[in-house]
């Protein structure tokens, strides 16, 4: 199995930390003024997803993490699971718990492709694409006159989530939204 030396982890690296999978969200190298310098590495547990910090040893290694990140293709949920695709051609599918898709419930727009973080085979995270397009299903008329920079209303899309949207968006309409703020971007361009 592959390691990383604490001097070479970056954030993003998937390792194994007691036993079980994480993310390094951050590293800082500290040399102190007296003593052996340290790393201070900053740590989401991918099962759990528990945040926390801790300390190694400058040069020592941990294992990688048996961790897959997989573009997969999102089908149905039947209410417990929600099921995904595999878009490689081999057209496996996984089903996630709701632990695994997490917030990721408000983007979850079928065959929309998703990027599936796989651990001994089961999905333990999963991620939106950075911008989606989904419809204005509730949202208060716009009104003639109301202009781009005049202020917002509240939009509820396809998939639940409510949105921030300038006041002369109107029902029916199609919106690219970022998934990473959960912003209005613009409406989406003709298909």
């Amino acid at each position: 199995m592959a390691s990383y030396s604490t001097s070479d982890l970056r954030s993003g690296n998937k390792v194994m930390v007691d036993g079980e999978p994480c993310a390094v969200l951050d590293n800082e190298h500290v040399k102190p003024g007296k003593g052996q310098a340290f790393n201070r590495i900053k740590l989401r547990n991918l099962k759990t997803g528990r945040v926390w910090e801790r300390t190694f040893k400058s040069g020592e290694s941990l294992d990688a993490a048996d961790v897959m990140d997989t573009d997969m293709e999102y089908l149905y949920t039947d209410g417990e699971f929600y099921h995904f695709m595999a878009t490689d051609g081999s057209f496996e599918q996984h089903g996630a718990d709701a632990n695994a898709v997490g917030d990721t419930v408000k983007w979850l727009k079928e065959q929309e492709s998703y990027i599936i973080t796989l651990y001994n085979g089961a999905p333990l995270a999963v991620t939106p694409p950075n911008f989606i397009e989904l419809e204005v299903t509730e949202t208060d008329p716009g009104v003639k006159g109301d202009t781009a920079n005049g202020g917002s209303k509240p939009a509820t899309l396809s998939t639940g989530a409510v949105v921030r949207v300038p006041l002369f968006i109107n029902i029916g309409e199609v919106l690219r939204i970022d998934t990473r703020t959960g912003e209005y971007v613009s409406r989406a361009t003709g298909k």
